[in-house]
């Protein structure tokens, strides 16, 4: 009688903890993935030397940058990106040292590649690019030409990327 007690707690206490590992499994497939891309353009750029192709920014653009990390502040960021043009770096600046980040590199000609994605799956991204660049970026994370290239004097859009569970939500915001 003892040895039959004995194996039913057995099997009850066996099945009770299967039962909270299937729990446990079922809450951590459910929980939803999201990976954020904030993409910008760099600020307003010094054009007084149409023959420099690596022109800084202008006094107002170092502002606009200044206003960017503010717009950032609320925002846990886990990495920044730029291109290596001066104009971009000078923008994503503020926000990683206010950020307590390096400023990472990407390259314009492989928008959103496979070691991209990787490095920011289920993270939140600063992406700073250029007016044909920053369109792109976004075409290519939602797999789709939506975006055409930006005026060459906006510098305040914001592009909010969404995925959730790899389902891309876009959202178009004007920081002054």
């Amino acid at each position: 009688m003892i040895r039959i007690l004995s194996c039913t707690v057995f099997l009850v206490f066996v099945v009770i903890s299967c039962k909270n590992q299937e729990s446990k499994e079922t809450d951590v497939s459910q929980e939803v993935k999201t990976t954020q891309y904030y993409l910008i353009r760099h600020a307003e750029k010094d054009r007084t030397d149409p023959e420099n192709r690596d022109p800084k920014l202008t006094s107002e653009g170092m502002a606009r940058a200044e206003r960017w990390a503010v717009y950032f502040d609320t925002i846990d960021l886990d990495a920044v990106y730029s291109t290596q043009y001066v104009r971009t770096v000078m923008t994503a600046t503020p926000t990683a040292e206010s950020k307590q980040l390096d400023v990472l590199s990407y390259d314009p000609r492989q928008l959103y590649d496979e070691n991209f994605q990787l490095n920011s799956k289920d993270k939140k991204v600063l992406v700073v690019g250029h007016s044909n660049t920053t369109p792109a970026f976004v075409n290519k994370i939602l797999g789709a030409d939506k975006y055409s290239d930006m005026d060459d004097n906006d510098n305040s859009s914001l592009f909010v990327v969404t995925l959730k569970n790899n389902m891309p939500e876009v959202e178009i915001r004007t920081v002054q």
